[in-house]
């Protein structure tokens, strides 16, 4: 079954992708050709290109980042919150449905 996402822009505009159960929200943006995730690496997590803040009550449900996310939020653009992750770290389950994260002002 399509797991639906939410991307919201830095200027409020929202795009909609769908996914795959078992695909990362990086790969599921590419896939739509959705702005605002640049996905340099392509989800090697080497770089920090597909930063998200992850809205509530998403953010509770993720696993917490693991030591190399952690270690790569440190190089985002933007600034880290306490909701930011990778997209390319998180993988979309049924239990997602409706994802809303923000887009930062910029990955670079």
């Amino acid at each position: 079954m399509p797991i639906t996402c939410h991307l919201v822009g830095a200027d409020g505009a929202t795009q909609t992708v769908t996914a795959r159960p078992g695909e990362s929200l990086m790969q599921a943006a590419m896939g739509a050709n959705a702005t605002g995730i640049e996905a340099d690496c392509g989800g090697l997590l080497t770089c920090a290109t597909c930063h998200v803040y992850v809205r509530e009550p998403f953010a509770s449900q993720l696993p917490p980042p693991e030591a190399d996310e952690r270690a790569m939020l440190e190089f985002t653009a933007s600034p880290c919150q306490p909701n930011s992750r990778l997209s390319c770290q998180i993988v979309l389950a049924e239990a997602l449905e409706g994802l809303t994260v923000d887009l930062p002002a910029s990955q670079h």
